[in-house]
């Protein structure tokens, strides 16, 4: 489950989100520990040159969608999909040429209706899994077809993270864990949003495995973002990500940075249902 304790406006980040300086990302692996670093603007614009574009599969009916195939057809028409479905379950890996990342990761969106709390079970099903990368390449072809944060409406969510963790308090992956939480006046969560990916996709906060994902939360007085990570009881790596978040994002000295752990986040959902139930409210 996501964070619903995000009403307190008292720390909002009112700052630059950008130093303007290197976010090193590695040449060839990235994250790799090459020295051999290129700086964001230059990789940046590498990823615009010779990228081929996604293609939009909301394209509406298809005419085959009005035939009725024949039993045959049938037969193969299911093959195919099973082999589909298989193909989708296979881990991605970086294509020919391509600049690989160290870890793979997926992007997801969700969206809610504000003010009505959500089951764990339904929260999960909101979510919505946009794809997954392994490569520089690939990243961008994925992020630069995607709506900025700042320009979300309502109660939605980005979510980037590692390929086989859901961006969820209850994964295997985050249960011991917690997260970094920033909140942003209005107008800032899109450049804040893209240097941290930026950063954490080129293993700038230098902790091992312990980066689960990162989120930005769009709201409607205030955005959020936040980075998970495993073991919120090792407070050196807790604090290396502060510090590193910090510098990544330029951020103020008196920005306020809130770390709540998943577990403490579970049960103030709880303790809120509980109080909700018991008035008979929805």
């Amino acid at each position: 489950m996501q964070d619903k304790s995000e009403s307190n406006a008292e720390s909002r980040a009112s700052g630059p989100c950008c130093s303007g300086g290197l976010l090193y990302l590695c040449d060839e692996t990235i994250g790799s520990g090459s020295h051999a670093y290129v700086e964001m603007k230059v990789l940046l614009s590498i990823l615009r040159t010779g990228v081929s574009c996604l293609k939009d599969d909301d394209s509406g009916d298809h005419d085959q969608d009005n035939c009725s195939p024949k039993d045959g057809e049938k037969e193969k028409n299911d093959e195919e999909e099973k082999d589909s479905n298989t193909t989708k379950r296979k881990a991605v890996v970086p294509g020919a040429g391509e600049h690989p990342l160290q870890y793979n990761y997926t992007f997801w969106y969700s969206r809610r209706t504000p003010g009505r709390p959500a089951s764990t079970q339904s929260y999960e099903q909101n979510i919505k899994q946009i794809g997954s990368f392994a490569s520089v390449e690939q990243f961008w072809r994925f992020y630069s077809h995607m709506i900025r944060p700042d320009d979300l409406t309502g109660h939605s969510d980005f979510h980037l993270f590692k390929e086989g963790i859901k961006p969820m308090w209850e994964d295997d992956a985050n249960k011991s864990g917690g997260k970094w939480i920033i909140r942003l006046r209005k107008g800032l969560a899109s450049r804040c949003w893209e240097n941290l990916i930026l950063a954490m996709l080129g293993e700038q906060f230098m902790v091992g495995e312990e980066i689960c994902g990162a989120v930005v939360s769009v709201r409607f007085q205030e955005d959020i973002i936040s980075i998970w990570n495993k073991t919120a009881s090792d407070q050196a790596t807790t604090a290396r990500i502060r510090d590193t978040l910090r510098r990544v994002l330029n951020l103020p000295p008196n920005t306020i940075m809130e770390y709540k752990t998943h577990t403490d986040s579970i049960k103030a959902w709880e303790d809120f249902h509980g109080l909700v139930n018991a008035s008979g409210g929805r």
